[in-house]
């Protein structure tokens, strides 16, 4: 990730709740996110059936979450149904994260018969990072530890996986920051 990125993407992630009248301590609405972004938000049954998307699954679990289509006129972003709601939420954040950043597709690649578009390993972590910084911001963090809720309930109360919960309070330092404040 570039110098200043994790920085820059806090104050993103303000101006973008700030624009869509979310403010920092309430859960993020990913369709007023989606709609920011200039984007419709789709379930990938809506585009193909659920059977292939769960024959997939099988072949290599996770191998579809999200994408993005940019159909000229229009952007599209796709979730899996197939994944939880916290998932689906983290993963249409990532993907209007990249069109905030004005990210775009690197290259198409070939693998037998099948193409599929590669992104930029720095670009990925960039939207990583900003879909953590609007789902969860380092304000929001700050006053559930103060009120005295943990991981979890802060995980529950925004609709996101425990996993990213504890991910933000450790990436943010604000799980350290806390310890200080028991003392």
């Amino acid at each position: 990730m570039r110098r200043g990125f994790k920085a820059e993407a806090e104050r993103l992630a303000t101006q973008a709740r700030d624009k869509m009248d979310i403010g920092p301590y309430e859960p993020l609405d990913i369709d007023a996110l989606v709609q920011h972004v200039g984007a419709q938000l789709r379930s990938a049954d809506e585009l193909t059936s659920l059977s292939k998307l769960q024959e997939l699954e099988a072949l290599q679990p996770g191998a579809f979450s999200a994408c993005t289509f940019d159909l000229g006129t229009r952007k599209v972003i796709v979730v899996s149904p197939l994944a939880s709601d916290e998932r689906q939420r983290s993963d249409a954040s990532h993907e209007a994260s990249h069109l905030l950043l004005n990210h775009g597709v690197k290259e198409v690649e070939q693998l037998g018969s099948f193409s599929f578009f590669t992104c930029d390993p720095d670009e990925e972590q960039e939207a990583n990072w900003l879909a953590g910084c609007l789902l969860l911001p380092r304000e929001l963090l700050v006053k559930s530890l103060k009120r005295g809720l943990d991981a979890a309930a802060i995980a529950e109360a925004n609709t996101v996986s425990l996993q990213m919960a504890n991910f933000r309070l450790r990436a943010t330092g604000v799980e350290r920051q806390a310890a200080t404040w028991q003392r």
